[in-house]
């Protein structure tokens, strides 16, 4: 083990002597205070901070990235390449101890960046409502949409399958089906599939003068939060958008079983009118007292018929869920940096591996390449997702399972988490350590150890 920390201590003196490592070091230095006050999102403190926190978290995730892909591939290489290998395997030390000891410099440096730039971030996040103007309503929303950590349900979707079926044995007994469409299998498969969507859209739409309910259970917010609030995010598209781009409804949440099935009143029901934005998301905050003993709770909406003359849809995705708190901000913010540590790790363990057999400028080059692919590895999937016939099949015995082998960095960025206030949960951080680091980066740096191990360090000749 000492040998291995002698050579993790030069890696790490030896990353410190690089002018690059400096300039990033210097340059978040100077950067991230005065980001802090220059930033100023959409004018509410609210957005002041959500704002510095997104452009700072990326900006440090970025820099530390790059400079540990850096360090890690020029260790090895610069070694190899200047022959200053010579002076250690010469001595009683194992070639994987060597690796070893450069991926450990390599991890202890940028944990220990990180942890001062995170520290920075945070500090700067948390006092800088102290040094603005802060109004009692605007700090009641910083603390219940930014400062804690929501954790999000959304309703289960509708079993449409019957209705689905119904429909298509409709069309085919009033002769809307040719015989040639029923005996194809690809046609009657896209006729399932636009009756599905159909039905789905209709569980999700709301006429003028109707009603849509959503029912979720397991809203656990009493116990942890017995005096706070819940809310409930929702975004509106419509059929015909109104001529002011507004839509008038009326809002119903509590426990809907005591009107459904007329039970005794023991949940307060609240209830709400507001006119909404078209395509953009809005949020109603509720006391807490309207969640059933149970964890059960029910949001009802309402189409004005005397405001509205168009249906209002919720998307899919992202059309309605309801927020309640479950963690507090700093305990969120601590996992949001281990995910930074975890892709650190991930990018040492890369650098190693492709510094055993490639150059410095080629290896660097490789793992920008990667690191820029699990960047935006969501775009890959959905851009190759649009694809069709044999383009389609290339793509999935060929690309797809190639880019699963790379990291997603994009599915788990900090940022989407602590901006929005969403709850990043112990279970997701030990998945994503155990996929990145337990099997990816530890298949790296073993296959390194493999041509390291197998590689001509020197020739003897006579």
């Amino acid at each position: 083990m000492r040998r291995i920390w002698a050579i993790a201590v030069n890696t790490v003196k030896q990353a410190l002597r690089m002018k690059i490592a400096v300039a990033f070091i210097v340059s978040l230095l100077v950067l991230l205070p005065v980001m802090g006050l220059v930033t100023s999102g959409d004018g509410t403190p609210k957005g002041r901070v959500q704002t510095f926190v997104s452009y700072s978290m990326s900006l440090t995730s970025l820099l530390l990235c790059l400079l540990t892909i850096i360090v890690a591939v020029y260790s090895v290489t610069t070694d190899l390449e200047q022959c200053q290998i010579y002076t250690v395997i010469t001595k009683p030390v194992y070639r994987f101890q060597v690796l070893i000891g450069k991926f450990l410099g390599v991890f202890l440096l940028g944990f220990v960046l990180l942890v001062i730039f995170s520290s920075m971030i945070y500090f700067i996040t948390v006092y800088t409502p102290r040094f603005i103007d802060v109004t009692g309503e605007q700090l009641d929303d910083l603390n219940n949409e930014f400062y804690t950590a929501r954790a999000s349900l959304k309703p289960a979707p509708v079993d449409v399958s019957k209705e689905v079926t119904q429909s298509f044995n409709e069309l085919v007994r009033n002769n809307k089906i040719s015989t040639e469409e029923l005996g194809d299998e690809s046609a009657r498969r896209q006729i399932l599939e636009e009756l599905t969507k159909s039905r789905e859209l209709a569980t999700r739409s709301v006429g003028p003068g109707r009603q849509l309910i959503w029912e979720f259970n397991n809203v656990n917010v009493k116990s942890q939060d017995p005096e706070g609030r819940i809310f409930v995010r929702y975004k509106y598209e419509v059929s015909v958008a109104p001529p002011n781009n507004r839509i008038a409804g009326s809002w119903t949440v509590g426990d809907y079983r005591q009107v459904k099935y007329g039970l005794p009143v023991e949940t307060p029901l609240w209830r709400e009118s507001r006119w909404d934005v078209i395509r953009a998301f809005h949020e109603i905050e509720v006391p807490v007292e309207v969640v059933a003993d149970d964890g059960y709770l029910a949001v009802g909406f309402g189409n004005l018929p005397q405001y509205n003359e168009t249906t209002v849809i919720f998307p899919e995705k992202d059309g309605i869920e309801v927020l309640y708190k479950a963690d507090n901000f700093t305990a969120n913010y601590i996992r949001a940096t281990i995910l930074i540590l975890l892709r650190l790790i991930f990018l040492a363990s890369l650098g190693v591996f492709t510094a055993t057999f490639l150059s410095f400028p080629t290896a660097v080059l490789f793992c920008l390449v990667i690191f820029a692919t699990g960047a935006i590895s969501g775009f890959i999937f959905e851009s190759f997702s649009t694809l069709s016939g044999r383009t389609d099949i290339v793509y999935t015995f060929t690309v797809k399972p190639l880019v699963r082998l790379l990291p997603q960095f994009d599915k788990v960025n900090p940022t989407r988490f602590l901006v929005p206030a969403r709850l990043l949960s112990w279970n997701l951080l030990a998945k994503v350590a155990a996929v990145m680091v337990a099997i990816k980066a530890s298949i790296m740096f073993l296959l390194g150890v493999l041509i390291f191990n197998r590689k001509e360090i020197a020739k003897i000749i006579v």
